[in-house]
């Protein structure tokens, strides 16, 4: 997310709840935003076949409406009993109406599948067209949750993407965050990685391997 679209690799995740079981430790993973298919699964996490004790949920959960939710697993769940805590703004009939059909329309729409399908194509499309681009320290990502680390601050990307009609983000100074609608078709990736690669060679120049 902010730190740069960082997937964590499948061994480390495997090799912490390892360590976390041993030593009687609760794991907790932060799936607020790559959670609720944002990288092809349910969960990130499930890419590494982990089970976390705690894990926090929000922005896409609600599509769009404030909301915010822990999931606990095991002797973690155990911690709070019904009455126990309360919130001014949790819980309420809309985000919990929003929540339910967010997850019933990722289901009945295929969006894990979709999610997966696009962010391979936008990751395949952007390699190739780039690959002889010098400047580009790695595109990475897993789903529609992609990075394009430059080797030099791109934060000036974002207006010149949005004049072309397509908005991005900029994180960690160098690494431009791609975060599509679940919903995006193939045409619409097709077309984001048109728009997108022209203003990245034009910004380093161009210059060929």
């Amino acid at each position: 997310g902010e730190g740069g679209i960082r997937p964590s690799q499948i061994e480390f995740l495997q090799s912490l709840r390892q360590l976390c079981t041993q030593k009687k430790w609760l794991l907790m993973l932060d799936e607020v935003q790559c959670g609720i298919g944002r990288t092809g699964k349910w969960f990130a996490h499930q890419w590494a076949g982990v089970i976390p004790d705690v894990m926090p949920l929000a922005k896409g959960l609600g599509s769009g409406v404030p909301i915010g939710a822990v999931v606990a697993h095991g002797p973690a769940a155990e911690v709070f009993e019904p009455g126990n805590h309360g919130t001014t703004f949790g819980g309420n009939p809309l985000a919990m109406r929003a929540g339910l059909e967010t997850i019933a329309a990722i289901e009945s729409e295929g969006l894990l599948e979709n999610a997966a399908a696009r962010g391979r194509q936008m990751l395949d499309g952007f390699r190739a067209s780039l690959a002889d681009c010098h400047g580009i320290r790695e595109i990475r990502g897993q789903g529609l949750m992609i990075g394009i680390e430059l080797e030099r601050p791109c934060a000036e990307l974002v207006g010149q993407a949005r004049e072309a009609g397509l908005l991005i983000n900029v994180t960690a100074d160098s690494v431009i965050r791609l975060l599509p609608a679940l919903t995006i078709n193939s045409a619409e990736a097709q077309h984001l990685v048109g728009i997108l690669v022209p203003i990245i060679r034009q910004f380093l120049g161009a210059r060929s391997v």
